[in-house]
């Protein structure tokens, strides 16, 4: 085959090939009061037109990388999300008393900093011009998914939630006919942060409330199943996490359909 054949045949495949997906990641900051928060929008610019936008909050650690692969992750399945920042000023933690204190000084405020907090994000989200701002869905990670479910419980617009080894336990339990969001906790089996009795009796609020939910439970998986830096933290500051390959995988594609039933997609 001639050089000028070959040039031709490649040119032509070039053609019929699909093209690689292209994401674009864009450092966000947005204010709450006085404090600047730092968040990480990313979207895939190869799809066409407004597509529905997930928040993505997460762990007790902070604004870590972990948060925006997720959210890199969400944008390859063609949402836009946004990595927000629940601490200000993309704080991270590098020791479990430190990351403990963060997580505890917007706790203790949920329903006022923490909830402040997470809808500044949320409009940040439905204002950018690649959302329709009528679906949007939120995700978090351990201290994330509570965040998450306490924004389902304060009747927040959105369309779903899902909780990754998220807290279950509430000081402001859902009320009856409040609830906007359908709900889908991801919890690991062998998860002794997320005892039993928590469990149920997060299912005996749910159903009080009337919430459309899910709890699904993966066999053998510890707290932090989902992420691949919990093993050396465990040994590192010896707590009771393991990540756990297959539940990873398993959260992940239930939280697809999750959200592909959400969105109608």
């Amino acid at each position: 085959m001639s050089k000028r054949i070959l040039l031709t045949a490649l040119f032509l495949l070039t053609l019929i090939l699909p093209v690689e997906a292209a994401i674009v990641g864009q450092e966000i900051e947005y204010t709450v009061g006085e404090i600047n928060m730092k968040g990480y929008l990313v979207y895939d610019d190869s799809v066409q037109g407004k597509r529905p936008g997930v928040l993505v909050v997460h762990e007790w650690w902070g604004h870590t990388p972990y948060a925006r692969k997720r959210a890199e992750m969400l944008a390859q399945l063609g949402y836009t999300a946004l990595a927000l920042d629940m601490y200000g000023d993309g704080k991270t933690a590098d020791h479990p008393d430190q990351a403990g204190a963060f997580a505890s000084a917007v706790s203790q405020k949920m329903n006022s900093d923490g909830k402040a907090r997470f809808l500044a994000a949320m409009d940040v989200l439905k204002n950018h011009p690649m959302v329709d701002s009528q679906k949007i869905a939120a995700i978090g990670y351990c201290f994330g998914g509570g965040i998450v479910l306490h924004m389902a419980r304060y009747g927040v617009d959105l369309k779903g939630v899902v909780s990754f080894h998220g807290s279950l336990g509430t000081q402001t339990p859902a009320q009856l006919g409040q609830v906007k969001a359908k709900i889908l906790v991801c919890n690991g089996a062998d998860d002794v942060l997320v005892p039993a009795e928590e469990i149920e009796k997060f299912k005996n609020e749910m159903n009080a409330a009337g919430v459309d939910y899910q709890v699904l439970q993966y066999e053998g998986a510890k707290h932090s199943f989902t992420n691949p830096a919990a093993d050396e933290n465990a040994e590192k500051f010896g707590l009771p996490l393991g990540y756990n390959f297959e539940a990873d995988q398993k959260s992940w594609e239930d939280m697809k359909e999750f959200l592909d039933s959400i969105f109608e997609k």
